[in-house]
């Protein structure tokens, strides 16, 4: 396809924490240049308008890499995306980082091939495929980035994304997403394990501190809808995507991701449980130490895998009714990293307002 084909292009972006917020609208940015009129749309907004596609017009979607994979609202809203013959760029932001000069790259997994693939099967064809190492916002694994190091690895981007549209622009193949394949084969399993188990587990280590005010910025916010109000606090459901959102808006540092209690949990549940509990059945009684041996793997994932998520998800709900007591309260802050200074939030357009690089 030559320069002047496209039209039109339509961008549809899901963000948490700004990065491929940002990276949609600066390809539309550059795009327009080009003389493309573009339409850039949240796939978190209920409202969002999704018409047919006509066979010129330039599709994109940017979104962030959850466990190494796409969020599931982007797979959701793929899904259910009308067929067409469009072509199609697909931008997915992963955890980029700067080691003195020297920008790092995150891991995509299968964010970017599995999206690709569904797109594909409805007919579209698939001509911009790469990744983007926007500033890592993974809050509740480290700190967050300090500004200066913000605004270098943004630079860069927005330097990338230049070019990319360039190429975008006039239909050129960009495949850079395709050299990162050996590595994305190593931890899609990872991706896998995480979107059917690791995402719910990840939803139950947040919790709001005895500084919350009930202000519902992070209940109204959310882009998936995931927070709900019980027990006059907000409490994370199963729908929460760890997007970070609301940790990182808080106008009052209120919202931790708890560390310790994490840890002690999942370790009672994936440890001690799949150690103890046989040992004290065959005590009591109950089951034979024959029966055991022979059937150690079976008994050994039951536990794991039955009593070990009942039991994560049984003790998150009776910890979020403890917290209503503030003694217990400030305790469980007390022992979530999140809590301390140093342990810093991240907001992409917050940065950049008071940098003053956007109004």
């Amino acid at each position: 396809m030559q320069s002047g084909q496209f039209h039109q292009a339509v961008i549809y972006y899901f963000s948490g924490t700004g990065n491929a917020k940002f990276a949609a609208e600066e390809v539309s940015r550059n795009l327009e240049k080009s003389g493309i009129e573009c339409k850039v749309r949240n796939i978190a907004d209920k409202t969002v308008e999704v018409k047919q596609p006509q066979e010129n017009e330039l599709l994109g979607f940017c979104y962030p890499t959850h466990g190494f994979n796409a969020p599931p609202i982007v797979l959701k809203f793929l899904r259910f995306f009308p067929r067409g013959r469009s072509k199609v760029f697909l931008l997915n932001t992963r955890a980029g980082m700067k080691l003195n000069k020297i920008h790092t790259a995150g891991l995509s997994g299968i964010a970017l091939w599995l999206p690709a693939i569904i797109l594909w099967l409805k007919g579209y064809r698939i001509f911009g495929f790469r990744p983007l190492d926007m500033p890592s916002n993974w809050i509740f694994v480290h700190p967050g980035i300090r500004d200066k190091v913000i605004l270098s690895i943004k630079a860069h981007c927005a330097d990338t994304l230049r070019k990319f549209s360039t190429s975008v622009a006039v239909g050129r193949n960009v495949l850079n997403g395709l050299i990162w394949l050996p590595l994305d084969i190593l931890v899609a399993p990872i991706a896998v394990g995480y979107y059917f188990y690791g995402r719910f587990c990840l939803s139950k280590t947040f919790f709001s501190n005895y500084r919350c005010n009930n202000c519902n910025l992070c209940i109204e916010k959310c882009p998936v809808g995931a927070i709900k109000y019980v027990n006059e606090r907000p409490f994370w459901t199963y729908k929460c995507e760890s997007c970070m959102q609301c940790m990182n808006i808080c106008p009052h540092r209120a919202i931790e991701a708890s560390h310790t209690y994490t840890f002690l949990v999942w370790w009672t549940a994936w440890v001690i449980f799949p150690f103890l509990l046989p040992q004290l059945l065959i005590k009591s009684g109950l089951m034979s130490q024959v029966f055991y041996e022979k059937h150690n793997d079976i008994i050994y994932n039951l536990i794991l895998y039955v009593i070990g998520i009942f039991f994560v998800f049984a003790m998150y709900l009776i910890i979020h009714y403890l917290l209503g007591n503030k003694t217990f309260n400030k305790v469980m802050t007390l022992i979530s990293f999140t809590h301390f200074r140093f342990w810093r939030r991240y907001n992409l357009m917050k940065v950049l307002k008071k940098n003053q690089i956007v109004k």
